[in-house]
């Protein structure tokens, strides 16, 4: 096998590797199941509630906004990944339509903006186990023990992810149909009374931009007057409320990272793509309208990290409902947080290949076929932002400023494609990019400022490396 260039790819389609390759072991179901596992643990049980705290009413259009520029997205990477089925994702696919500089912008913004996602999936694993003193030294044990799975093969990461994504998707819907019996019978005494900035479960929006927010704190829309009824200020929140959403559907493009371990990956690839993602985005819409509708959060933070375990609290459900949610929550974020470190691993497998990092992490091991350096690596990585990290919402949006790069720089690859590899019509292309870069717009200013500094961290390394070489 050959890319478009002529040239050896480091793997088959029939799954023999070759030396230094990865081998061909994953189908379609597979593939489907980790991009599900991708992205149910950070959506349902995470950027759902700071959806709504962001949007209030509006938290549906959010993630309808948020599912476009996903699908947008999700069809350039399938399309550049049909063409260029190797490891690395839209670092490989950059390099190779755009040049070496427009790979490496993309494979940076990905490890960075996936190893702060993978500490946010640790996280909240641990803060549904066991209280806060503890939480820090569980979140990194279970990152510890995932990425132990990883190293073993990626038929078992794969396995396990399918357990994982099976319980997530039971107990969602077990607390959907709760939440909305709840609904039906009425909601506990003081449901929906919370100090939110809001008067009712359609109010628009949320607790985006109080009294003395700031751009820094609130981005634009807090500039703006979202929490003051301000129109401008209103769309922003929307657009921001998005960019934490997209980080739930982010997931939908794992498979393409793994891109060299699956079968006919020019069939496989896509269909596995678009299939996750429809799955999801529809998940998403209905608990996102079931949530809106039991009311904004009963506390004055919100609806915080767990918002369906308290939206149960705001029905009036038991504790065996909450323990029902808690497992799903562990299950979704624990085959989310498998599934990111394999294909950060895999990101930087094929940066080190090219030469944009340390040259070790290229080998993968002959026993089980899986860059085990790299994933010792992105283990170490992602336990010290654990140990560091102050907050899940702010991991997750300088996950979202990190990945919504990535995918500006895969659609712009992709729009120079041209023949047999051109999947989708253009206008898709042109969509996801200026969705991209709406989003970006929209996060605060804390996370912009702190996303562009490492950007340019990872750009003065390179451009350092280069110099020494020559």
């Amino acid at each position: 096998m050959s890319d478009s260039f002529g040239r050896p790819l480091p793997g088959n389609s029939i799954g023999t590797p070759v030396e230094g390759g990865l081998e061909r072991r994953l189908g379609l179901r597979d593939a489907v199941i980790i991009g599900l596992a991708s992205m149910i643990g950070a959506g349902a049980f995470v950027s759902l509630g700071a959806a709504q705290d962001l949007a209030g009413a509006l938290a549906p259009l959010a993630v309808l906004i948020a599912a476009v520029v996903a699908l947008c997205n999700a069809t350039s990477t399938a399309q550049l990944a049909a063409q260029h089925p190797s490891s690395g994702g839209t670092y490989h696919y950059g390099r190779e339509q755009l040049g070496q500089w427009w790979g490496f912008l993309a494979g940076w913004c990905f490890v960075i903006g996936k190893i702060a996602s993978c500490a946010a999936m640790a996280l909240v694993i641990a803060a549904y186990l066991v209280p806060e003193p503890a939480q820090r030294l569980v979140a990194a044990l279970v990152v510890m023990a995932l990425v132990g799975v990883n190293l073993v093969g990626i038929t078992r990461t794969a396995a396990l992810a399918r357990v994982l994504v099976t319980v997530a998707l039971l107990a969602l819907v077990l607390t959907g149909a709760r939440l909305v019996i709840g609904l039906v019978a009425g909601p506990a005494s003081g449901a929906g009374s919370g100090e939110t900035g809001t008067t009712g479960p359609w109010a628009v929006p949320g607790p985006v931009a109080g009294a003395g927010t700031t751009l820094w704190d609130g981005g634009l829309a807090a500039v703006l007057g979202a929490g003051s009824g301000g129109a401008a200020g209103i769309v922003l929140a929307v657009m921001q409320a998005a960019a934490l959403m997209f980080f739930a559907f982010a997931g939908y493009a794992r498979v393409a990272t793994l891109g060299e371990e699956v079968l006919s990956p020019r069939r496989t690839i896509p269909r596995a793509i678009v299939t996750a993602l429809a799955v999801v985005a529809a998940l998403y819409l209905a608990l996102s309208v079931v949530l809106v509708l039991v009311g904004p959060a009963p506390g004055a933070q919100g609806w915080g990290p767990a918002p369906f375990l308290t939206a149960l609290q705001a029905v009036g459900a038991g504790s065996a409902w909450g323990a029902v949610i808690t497992v799903g929550a562990v299950a979704a974020a624990s085959g989310a947080l498998l599934a990111l470190v394999a294909g950060v691993s895999r990101t930087m497998l094929a940066m080190a290949r090219g030469g944009d990092l340390p040259r070790p992490l290229a080998r993968s091991s002959n026993r089980y076929g899986v860059p085990q350096r790299a994933e010792v690596v992105a283990g170490i990585a992602i336990v010290l932002l654990v140990l560091l990290a102050s907050d899940v919402l702010v991991a997750i949006a300088a996950s979202s400023f990190g990945v919504l790069l990535y995918y500006a720089v895969a659609n712009l690859a992709a729009l120079t494609q041209v023949g047999q590899w051109r999947l989708f019509p253009k206008v898709m292309q042109v969509v996801g990019l200026i969705g991209c870069v709406v989003l970006v717009a929209a996060l605060p200013g804390s996370t912009v400022v702190s996303g562009v500094v490492l950007v340019l961290i990872g750009v003065a390394y390179r451009a350092i490396v280069l110099a020494l070489r020559r």
